[in-house]
């Protein structure tokens, strides 16, 4: 009531808005305009404007998502797609609404939160007057079994097409409705993820009998058993549900007519049954990402004689590298076997097949070496458009020069990681004018890129060669290529000095540029920076030299900018993500270069930027002020010579993930708005003079896993609060995502129109090896970990700091920590027992401090401990038990602990040492200092034992008493003549 009363407010005041427009309209019956604003009222009440409804035109023809009759101008096709504010909540179907939309032939209510509909709603009224509705587009809403909403769709009994995709139907209640409808003998159509202008031109271009989509909902293999008594139907699609048998699949044997199947993106097992080879009118198979299994050779498939397209990727399937078991299916166009296994076939297999391919696709087929060879049977193939053969392995195989000879027609190669033997790239002699991408990555190919390239394929827009053996120079005619649009030369042997003439000019389409790890030299080309399309430049790891200041300022600006380690020298240039283009840079990289001077404050105020590396150059000064960089998530400024303390301004940077300052001069306290950084997982101070108490605000950074603030002058005691840390493995510190993907530009969609199969485009993704890295002292060495292992990696190293008072047994707690450091401070107490909670520690180094009392025998149960370091403090008592990991210590992990005893140290402990003696587990024996009152009391007793036992002797023995008599007169007459001669000269010298 409240939403009808809301929809007449809306009317009203939309009719308001456009005067007497009502009395002009020029295209649909008033009824239907009334119609079409009450539903836009009751689908989003927050709008009073009439949008992309209306578009103030009085002609409702013309407004977009309508289309009318072009004889009698009635609404004919109407579209709500995602019309319907989804915050509001679920929406149950009103028909209603439609009631005036008497010669409506299509319905697009897709994406609108739809949970069902209500029999007392209008729809024995809807099913009577909507006498031409014929499709009905129900995908990506949330209908369940509510048999409701089936039930109440039997009167549109002009229906052909129904799409119920992406809902969560499940069980019988859908069978019930299907029942219905194959009884009336109408199509059940479907049309997935594409809006509804693609919809009715494919409904126009195929003459479609019946088909049946319920893909991607919650159907189970009770449905697969039910489908057996539907004998006319023609197309089923069941991808994306929740099946999990084979069995079910026999049930289908009946279904004679059936000429496209879709079973992809389910969990079927086993193997595919022999009666699907009785299926004669099959022509399009798609059983990828399942759990299939059993060597296709051996499946009736070959008997599909009508088969035109055939995908079998992401399963466990045996496939003959020969494909001879497929020779005589003459109507074949697609195969994909993607992620099986290519194995060897009898040499008594057909030579020669009677199909001719357009698309073959057949990557990640070889766990390993393959014998068999490349295969070979595509000698005979001249009609091919798409090929993939990438990460294979083909060893001891020769590129395949003939694939491009012989297939004129051919789009796109992807033959990367493929272990050809090295050679040259040989081009075909005649040029291959549709050839578009070319990616032979990671291969042996060796020599220089032919010179004539760019005639051999004029229309090429991808060329991908990287990590191969490349020498020479970028070909010339490259920088006349127009199409190019995306080139990657990274880590080759590339060399030469780079000029203008080799890189395409301004105006060109190239959008990505890498030529990283090679050897090119002399300054950067300026016509980079003028590439205004260009958004992508990796030019790291090369020998370019001079300066760069003021590039930036030029036309273009980049989303992902890496000149890193290079010979650049000079000013930081200025500028950055200053551009009229409707671009931001995301990532610039200049580290390991010889830059100086201050970093201007363009860094850290350049909108959108997330990643910034100025690492390794010759930085100095302080920090800019009053910057604000909210994007900003990666941060690596060691190893320059910054100085200075930490700006107020980094307390705005709360989506920083790492902060790297290491080796640099900076100075001060760690500041208290440090929690204000909440997403801080990589914290790295070391080798600085920062100075001061750790503040209890660090112990808030919950996502913290790497902590380094060795070699400062850090003081006081630990926080206990820093067992607060969960170490929580994360994504986000192990590399940088480039954001942005490209398709591959040529539409797949119309080269495979003729075999009726939907191809989606192959998409190329930016070649981005931003691995994150970080260098950590652990085990007693020094290591850099980067990419993937820091995802898991966790550290706290305090070490070289100043440090007092005993180690917190909370931090027992930090049960997920591998590398612990606190050697190197002034630390006293006790170890704590509670470290063997430490069930993941790798390193333990509590070296260099003034730890005393015993090392816990509890220790001993860290079976993941490879480093343990105690040596130079005051320890005592009896060393741990020598197992487990502790049997691979030696005297070095002990040493500088005089007071310590046992194996591996030369020192043995006493054999005799009673049990009364021994300190219980939970307390670490000795002290530590000396009894002083112990002391003083047994030093009396003995001194007075002395003088008496001397004194008896003296009275028993009466020539020992003689002899010390004379002793003592001796030194008495000694004393008195070394006082009276050396008194006179003192007279003397006085006087």
């Amino acid at each position: 009531m409240m939403m009808k009363k809301m929809g007449a407010w809306m009317l009203l005041a939309l009719l308001t808005s456009v005067g007497d427009w009502c009395g002009r309209c020029y295209g649909c019956l008033e009824d239907e305009r009334i119609g079409l604003l009450e539903i836009k009222a009751l689908t989003n009440p927050n709008s009073i404007y009439m949008g992309d409804w209306v578009e103030y035109s009085s002609n409702c023809c013309e407004w977009s998502r309508i289309e009318c009759d072009n004889t009698t101008r009635r609404v004919v096709h109407l579209s709500l797609w995602g019309a319907r504010d989804q915050s509001l909540g679920d929406w149950v179907l009103n028909a209603s609404l439609f009631l005036p939309f008497k010669e409506l032939q299509s319905l697009d209510l897709g994406y609108n939160g739809l949970v069902g509909c209500s029999e007392n709603q209008g729809f024995e009224v809807l099913s009577s007057k909507l006498r031409k509705l014929e499709v009905l587009d129900l995908s990506l809403n949330r209908f369940n079994n509510d048999k409701g909403i089936l039930s109440c769709l039997n009167g549109l009994s002009a229906l052909k097409s129904l799409d119920l995709s992406d809902n969560q139907l499940t069980g019988s209640g859908l069978i019930v409705f299907v029942s219905v409808r194959q009884s009336a003998d109408r199509i059940i159509y479907w049309y997935q993820y594409c809006y509804y202008d693609h919809f009715v031109n494919g409904l126009r271009t195929q003459e479609i009998t019946e088909i049946y989509h319920l893909s991607y909902n919650k159907l189970n293999d009770s449905v697969l058993s039910s489908l057996s008594g539907f004998s006319t139907l023609k197309s089923l699609d069941l991808s994306g549900n929740r099946f999990t048998g084979s069995t079910g699949l026999d049930g289908w044997c009946e279904l004679k007519n059936l000429e496209e199947v879709d079973l992809s993106g389910n969990n079927l097992k086993g193997v595919l049954p022999p009666c699907l080879g009785n299926l004669s009118s099959l022509r399009s198979l798609d059983a990828s990402d399942n759990q299939l299994e059993g060597n296709i050779a051996r499946s009736h498939l070959s008997h599909l004689t009508q088969l035109r397209s055939l995908s079998l990727t992401n399963n466990y399937f045996q496939v003959p590298i020969s494909f001879g078991s497929f020779m005589n299916l003459s109507n074949l166009k697609l195969f994909a076997c993607d992620n099986n296994e290519l194995v060897a076939a009898p040499s008594s297999q057909p030579l020669v097949p009677k199909f001719q391919l357009l698309f073959f696709s057949a990557s990640n087929c070889t766990p390993k070496p393959l014998e068999a060879g490349f295969p070979n049977f595509l000698r005979s193939q001249h009609d091919l458009v798409f090929v993939d053969l990438s990460h294979n392995k083909f060893v001891g195989q020769p590129f395949p020069s003939w694939l491009l000879e012989n297939n004129t027609k051919l789009d796109r190669l992807y033959l990367r990681d493929t272990s050809f033997i090295g050679g040259p790239l040989q081009l075909p002699q005649h040029p291959t004018p549709n050839l578009q991408t070319v990616d032979m990555s990671g291969n042996n190919i060796h020599g220089q890129v032919a010179r004539n390239i760019c005639s051999i394929f004029p229309r090429l827009k991808n060329f991908m060669m990287a990590n191969n053996n490349l020498t020479g120079c970028i070909p010339p005619c490259f920088g006349n290529m127009s199409s190019l649009k995306y080139l990657d030369l990274s880590k080759n042997h590339m060399s030469c000095e780079l000029l203008e003439h080799n890189l395409p000019t301004v105006g060109s389409s190239l959008w990505f540029l890498k030529l990283s790890n090679n050897n090119f030299t002399g300054r950067l080309p300026l016509s980079v920076f003028n590439m205004t399309n260009l958004e992508y430049l990796f030019l790291d790891g090369n020998k370019f030299a001079g300066q760069v200041s003021g590039s930036f300022s030029l036309a273009s600006s980049f989303s992902w900018f890496d000149i890193s380690n290079n010979l650049l020298s000079g000013m930081l240039p200025r500028g950055i993500g200053n551009s009229s283009l409707n671009r931001f840079a995301r990532a610039v990289d200049m580290s390991r270069n010889q830059f100086e001077g201050t970093i201007p404050i363009e860094y850290f105020n350049s909108y959108g930027l997330e990643f910034l590396d100025l690492s390794e150059n010759n930085l100095s000064g302080s920090f800019p002020l009053g910057f604000h960089a909210s994007d900003l998530r990666y941060v690596h400024l060691y190893r320059n010579q910054l100085s200075g303390p930490l700006p107020y301004a980094f307390r705005n940077l709360s989506s920083l993930v790492i902060f790297d300052l290491g080796y640099n001069n900076l100075t001060g306290p760690i500041p208290n708005w440090i929690d204000s950084l909440s997403e801080l997982s990589i914290f790295v101070l070391k080798s600085n003079q920062f100075n001061g108490k750790l503040p209890h605000q660090l112990c808030l950074l919950r996502k913290l896993s790497i902590v380094d603030l060795s070699e400062n002058k850090f003081s006081g005691l630990l926080p206990s609060c820093l067992s607060n840390l969960n170490f929580t493995a994360s994504d986000q510190k192990t590399s940088v995502e480039p954001g942005t993907t490209s398709q591959d530009y040529r539409n797949l969609e119309e080269i495979f129109a003729s075999i009726g199969y939907y191809i989606h485009d192959k998409i190329v993704l930016p070649e981005i090896d931003v691995k994150i890295t970080v260098e950590l002292t652990a085990k007693k060495n020094f290591y850099t970990y980067e990419g993937g292992i820091l995802r898991y990696m966790s550290a706290v190293d305090l070490s070289c700091n100043r440090f007092t008072g005993e180690i917190p047994t909370e931090w027992g707690n930090l049960s997920g920590i591998f590398a612990l450091n606190l050697s190197q401070n002034n630390l006293t107490g006790l170890i704590p027992s509670s470290f063997s909670n430490l069930k993941q520690i790798e390193s333990l180094d509590l070296s260099h401090n003034n730890l005393n009392g015993r090392i816990p025998a509890q220790l001993v149960e860290l079976k993941s401990l490879a480093v343990f370091n105690v040596s130079y403090n005051n320890l005592s008592g009896r060393t741990p038990e020598m197992k487990y990991q502790f049997g691979t210590f030696d005297e070095s992990s002990y040493k500088g602990n005089p007071l310590l005893c046992g194996p591996p140290l030369q020192k043995s402990c006493d054999k005799t040492e009673s049990p009364s003696a021994r300190v219980p587990n939970d307390f670490n024996g000795d002290v530590g200092f000396i009894d002083m009152y112990s002391f003083y009391a047994s030093f009396g007793v003995c001194y007075i034992i002395a003088v008496l036992t001397i004194a008896a002797v003296l009275c028993i023995n009466p020539h020992w008493r003689r002899r010390w008599f004379y002793f003592i007169e001796e030194c008495i007459d000694t004393c008195y003549c070394f006082l009276a001669i050396n008194f006179r000269k003192l007279s003397r010298f006085r006087g």
